[in-house]
């Protein structure tokens, strides 16, 4: 696991590249030493270098890269794990070709020279990488097939510039810190920057599943692995079938994730899918495995006494630490950690709970895309309970329903609801995932950028997502959108980052690939069975995880917002909000904004959701448009990283 950088410009001539190259390539490395403070690799000539941050799981004594081919004509920097690689490895070896390692990342390498850009469609795991392939004079990236680990580009001149972090971009000369308004705008509908945008105007994302190529000065993008719900003709299997054989793949998928060289555990937060996880990982360990949960002081989002459930029967190693609001100081770090604006406040327990973890391991399993994959979410059974109302004649709807709920009043009691049933299908339900719908958007946004935006409509590109899938099946498409984007954008971004903000590797077992294949040839109806989110999961896993968990209603791993907002970061986001920068940026119009703390502290509405928003909007733009706590952050990073190094001896 590691975190990579570099930049490469083709026709380069082979030649030395100066100190200046060799302390730029570095200092894109240096500042996400957090993503690895075991050992750093460098690799650079004019015009061209790749760099990396490793934190050392496999192969620790050997495993420093850059590392190359045999005669050093293809390169690669590598993040990620690789958990077929011994079986490829033996293959290759039988192919003729000389290892020097017994990395994963070497395995790519000679895996590249045999089957070129289509090598990544033998890699099981999760993985961004880079290439340098001499030969050819091109440069090659590729993103694993959820997403799970990160790749960012932007082209300056004649040169690509990539990372595993934006940050590292932005140590690039010429690289400009411009604010993408339209990314912005999407991030105010979703709460993220869905991909392939950055908040970043000019620096984009690699999507998930896609491999890119930069030669003779162009980008191609191939996508190699996509979700997919597609009619079928074979005939659906008995339940039991299924139950038996998703226990099997999870049971192997966790299997696979247990080699390390370093102490492992896993996130263990009460519900469903960690308690999955734990179970098969108790059952194939043969040792307590080391569990970490995080609680609340508020009963209504404290999860810990299911957590303990699990524990409690397989007997681990387990770990608590209760949140307190005093947490609530660490807001500009978790920022500076995203990159991005970024409103997904269980950021918050995630930090916390790997930062706790980090004291005892270094490689995480989490329960992450169960929701996605077995139809978790509850938004799926508020979609499935309105499809009724598409009954209404269209005229009606569009004609008098959607209008009505654009004048009434912004806090009038039931316009949220009458704009969405007056939606239809893939609308309705991207509508739902608003955080602020486009009437509220128009409210908030100033004329200026509205005239910028030219009318952009950020949710057609969800809606259009929903649409791309031949099944029938509402729930199919429900799960395919989600999978698409929140998954990746959100989810995973989440985890990566607040995992690797600590030095911990995140493995998330229920995102295998052929896992996530099979559990897409179920049928929607063993998923949601009427009231029942992930049925056939729960089947599967019924006699080892407590009924008091299996039954239990789904909390989510969300975070007292409204009462930290109320009290502990009541003056942070009275004083950000309205503070004259935040004002004059143009963005937001200040009015709207005071109108959403006014109406918030005298309790008319709980705008919790969109001043948490709003406020990590305002500090991510100090941070890196204005730069002004960003120094102080990575500075203070990379000395808690040398302490941590000194504390375990590395």
């Amino acid at each position: 696991m590691c975190g990579i950088a570099g930049y490469f410009r083709s026709g380069a001539a082979v030649a030395s590249p100066g100190r200046a190259g060799n302390q730029l390539i570095q200092q894109m490395c240096d500042v996400i030493t957090h993503r690895g403070p075991d050992d750093a690799g460098y690799l650079a000539e004019a015009g061209t270098a790749i760099g990396m941050r490793r934190l050392s799981i496999i192969d620790i004594a050997a495993g420093h890269q850059p590392i190359s081919n045999e005669d050093g004509s293809v390169w690669i920097v590598f993040n990620g794990e690789i958990y077929n690689f011994a079986e490829l490895r033996a293959d290759l070896i039988a192919r003729g070709h000389s290892f020097k390692t017994h990395s994963d990342t070497e395995t790519i390498v000679h895996l590249y020279e045999e089957e070129g850009e289509r090598c990544v469609e033998k890699l099981r795991g999760m993985f961004g990488f880079a290439i340098w392939d001499r030969r050819t004079d091109k440069l090659f990236l590729a993103r694993d097939r959820a997403g799970k680990k990160p790749i960012h580009y932007t082209i300056v001149g004649d040169t690509l510039v990539f990372g595993s972090e934006i940050k590292s971009l932005l140590q690039f000369p010429g690289v400009e810190r411009r604010v993408n308004v339209e990314a912005v705008s999407d991030y105010l509908t979703f709460g993220y920057v869905p991909d392939p945008l950055t908040a970043f105007s000019g620096i984009h994302k690699l999507p998930p599943g896609h491999t890119m190529t930069f030669q003779n000065g162009r980008v191609t993008t191939r996508q190699y692995w996509n979700f997919s719900y597609e009619p079928t003709e074979h005939t659906p299997r008995e339940e039991s079938f299924y139950a038996e054989r998703l226990r099997e793949l999870i049971a192997e998928a966790v299997r696979v994730r247990l080699v390390s060289e370093v102490p492992l555990g896993a996130f263990l937060s009460g519900g469903v899918d960690s308690s999955t996880v734990v179970a098969m990982m108790a059952r194939a360990m043969d040792q307590p495995v080391k569990t970490f949960s995080i609680g609340f002081s508020e009963a209504s989002h404290d999860e810990l006494k299911y957590a303990r459930l699990t524990a409690e029967r397989y007997k681990t190693d387990h770990h608590e630490f209760v949140v307190t609001p005093d947490v609530c100081r660490l807001v500009e770090e978790i920022v500076w950690h995203h990159d991005e604006p970024f409103a997904d406040a269980s950021s918050i327990p995630t930090y916390v709970v790997s930062k706790m973890a980090r004291e005892f391991v270094t490689v995480i399993l989490s329960g992450d895309g169960g929701d996605e994959l077995f139809a978790g979410y509850e938004r799926y059974l508020v979609h499935q309970g309105r499809n009724r109302f598409e009954k209404i004649p269209r005229w009606l709807r569009n004609g008098v329903m959607l209008p009505l709920s654009r004048v009434l009043p912004r806090a009038a009691y039931g316009k949220q609801f009458l704009r969405n049933i007056s939606l239809a299908g893939g609308a309705r339900f991207v509508d739902s995932l608003s955080y602020f719908t486009d009437d509220a958007k128009r409210g908030l946004l100033t004329g200026a950028i509205k005239r910028q935006l030219g009318g952009r409509d950020s949710s057609s590109a969800f809606e259009q997502i929903y649409n791309e899938p031949r099944s029938a099946d509402a729930i199919e498409r429900l799960l395919y959108l989600d999978s698409k984007t929140y998954l990746a954008g959100d989810i995973l971004t989440k985890v990566d980052r607040m995992s690797m903000a600590h030095s911990i590797e995140a493995r998330v077992p229920l995102l295998d690939q052929t896992l996530i294949e099979f559990v897409q040839t179920i049928p929607a109806s063993l998923k949601l069975r009427g009231q029942t989110t992930k049925h056939i999961l729960k089947q599967a896993m019924a006699d080892l995880i407590p009924n008091e968990i299996i039954n239990r209603p789904k909390m989510g791993f969300g975070v007292p917002l409204r009462k930290w907002l109320n009290n502990e970061l009541r003056e942070m986001l009275y004083d950000t909000l309205t503070d004259q920068r935040a004002r004059q940026r143009g963005l937001l119009d200040p009015q709207a904004v005071q109108s959403l703390l006014d109406e918030h502290q005298r309790g008319r509405r709980d705008n919790s959701l969109h001043l948490w928003g709003l406020l990590t909007l305002e500090l991510w733009h100090r941070s890196f448009i204005d730069r002004q706590p960003e120094a102080s952050f990575a500075g203070a990073k990379q000395m808690q990283l040398r302490q941590l190094a000194v504390s375990v001896g590395a």
